[in-house]
């Protein structure tokens, strides 16, 4: 499920235009299989939460000491997100994608919206370690079908958010995002329709 880098940078994406300062830190293929019209129900999956694996107890010990660790070392102080130590990348938007709506607000209030068109959703978060993006698209499949793909790209805070970010890798990749996945793919089943 893991994608290389190429298969967001290959793509006509708006966040291009937007986010050209930020590296791509992670590309995945979504278990969301659908149709070319469904992209709006994974917005809202993404809005509502069900994407974060929150029913694992391994991603809300992590999360629960990831957030103990912010607040002891002063990593998520107002002073230390958006509109504070970095301007967000709203004030980048071309007027086309300024004047829609963003989409839907995270029900858990981390990410903040960025813009929203027919096939990809992208929002914004900043702390003390970096500046990231999630990005989210709706792809052909190539098999006549489509799927999501997620995209996180990010802008280090100098030494620290290298630091942080190499640290957080190993955790990332063995127990945050295939439970991830997991959630994911069993949200996407279960709100699928049947014919």
């Amino acid at each position: 499920m893991k994608l290389a880098t190429t298969a967001h940078t290959s793509r006509p994406w708006r966040i291009h235009e937007i986010a050209h300062d930020f590296r791509v830190e992670d590309v995945w293929a979504l278990p969301t299989p659908g149709g070319p019209d469904e992209f709006p129900r994974l917005v809202r999956q993404f809005a509502d939460g069900r994407h974060s694996g929150e029913s694992s107890w391994v991603s809300r010990v992590l999360f629960a000491i990831r957030w103990k660790l912010g607040a002891l070392l002063g990593w998520d102080a107002p002073d230390a997100g958006l509109g504070t130590r970095v301007t967000s990348l709203r004030d980048r938007l071309p007027s086309d994608l300024r004047d829609r709506p963003a989409g839907p607000d995270f029900r858990d209030g981390l990410f903040t919206p960025l813009y929203l068109t027919d096939d990809e959703w992208a929002a914004e978060l900043a702390n003390r370690t970096m500046h990231g993006v999630l990005h989210i698209g709706w792809v052909p499949d190539g098999t006549g079908g489509h799927r999501g793909q997620m995209a996180v790209l990010v802008k280090p805070n100098g030494r620290l958010g290298r630091a942080y970010m190499a640290a957080i890798a190993p955790f990332r990749y063995t127990l945050v995002y295939p439970r991830m996945m997991r959630s994911i793919g069993q949200n996407w089943r279960r709100t699928t329709p049947t014919p």
